[in-house]
């Protein structure tokens, strides 16, 4: 398993008291350090405009990158660095899909900032560009399908809109119901060609492992087993955690790393092993930093430790959800 970081990531900084902080990566860093498990890191190179423009307009990259400092959304701080560090997160998630695809070598991107919110001409939600969708429309003329899982507990909208229309990528985000971005309805599904192709499912507050477990076995497995991907690429936020307040969703941390787990089987058994992982939310430094080592360690045969192991959904909350899903998807996939 190879790492991509870059030191840039830590100097990024939102406004004071934010969420989205260095502590973040420090914390990860940290912990895998303890773990004897940061090895094999490398460094990204900056994405070029050219890469960024297969996702966003030219007009809004400029704007990131002259823009003087200030709020570009209410939760969104833009400063003198961001545009560069940026850039270097886009590199990184780009060199992730490149070495998970021709190396076959599972790749984890430790990328600050995040990316999944932001939309072709804006950003949102502490994201700047889309770092996921731009590698993934990277890897187009290599990968003829490509899947994405977003579990973070916010609805990744950005990277729903890039592909919605698209009938070779496959885009299934796990979420929480009526919160921040407001998008992600069963309802969904894509537009044109891409109808199907989009699966949302929309989890109400107090869903956790078992509602997840459900969600794995029931849709995602067989609708990305169906799909048969060349490569599947995760967006990884982790406030989906019962300790991280941002939200209510009680996944635990098994629930996440064999939530991980399970995908990263799916892309050993379908598309040989062409795995990549990007970060993106999670602000519980203790969970998101054992979530993270925790699936590394997995990888590589090791048992990690975990804390924050409870569980209050052992009945599966979410089945109520599961059903719509399956009543609404088995329009497009056997399930």
């Amino acid at each position: 398993m190879v790492l991509i970081f870059d030191e840039s990531y830590l100097e990024h900084q939102q406004n004071y008291m934010h969420p989205e902080r260095p502590e973040r990566l420090e914390a990860i860093v940290e912990k895998m350090r303890a773990e004897s498990l940061w090895n094999n890191v490398v460094k990204p190179e900056p994405a070029t405009v050219e890469d960024v423009m297969l996702n966003h307009s030219e007009r809004y990259i400029r704007r990131i990158r002259d823009s003087p400092e200030g709020y570009i959304d209410p939760d969104t701080y833009l400063r003198k660095k961001t545009y560069s560090i940026a850039m270097k997160a886009v590199g990184g998630a780009i060199k992730a899909a490149e070495m998970a695809y021709e190396k076959k070598e599972t790749s984890l991107a430790l990328l600050r900032p995040p990316g999944h919110h932001a939309v072709e001409s804006s950003s949102m939600g502490f994201c700047y560009f889309n770092n996921i969708a731009i590698a993934a429309m990277t890897m187009a003329d290599k990968a003829q399908r490509i899947a994405i899982i977003d579990p973070d507990v916010h609805h990744g909208n950005g990277t729903q809109d890039s592909f919605y229309a698209n009938e070779d990528i496959l885009y299934i985000s796990t979420h929480q119901r009526y919160i921040f971005p407001g998008t992600g309805s069963i309802s969904e599904v894509g537009s044109g060609k891409g109808k199907g192709f989009t699966v949302n499912i929309p989890f109400d507050n107090g869903c956790g492992d078992a509602s997840y477990e459900m969600a794995m076995e029931k849709v995602i497995h067989p609708v990305i087993k169906q799909f048969n991907p060349d490569m599947i690429m995760v967006s990884l936020g982790t406030d989906a955690h019962y300790e991280d307040l941002l939200a209510g969703l009680n996944l635990s941390s098994k629930g996440y790393v064999d939530l991980l787990n399970g995908i990263h089987g799916l892309a050993r058994e379908i598309c040989h092993g062409r795995f990549a992982v990007f970060l993106e939310g999670g602000y519980a430094l203790s969970p998101l930093s054992e979530i993270v080592t925790g699936f590394y360690g997995s990888t590589q045969g090791r048992d990690i430790s975990l804390k924050h192991t409870d569980i209050s959904d052992k009945k599966g909350l979410g089945m109520a959800t599961i059903r719509s899903v399956l009543d609404t998807q088995k329009k497009y996939w056997d399930l």
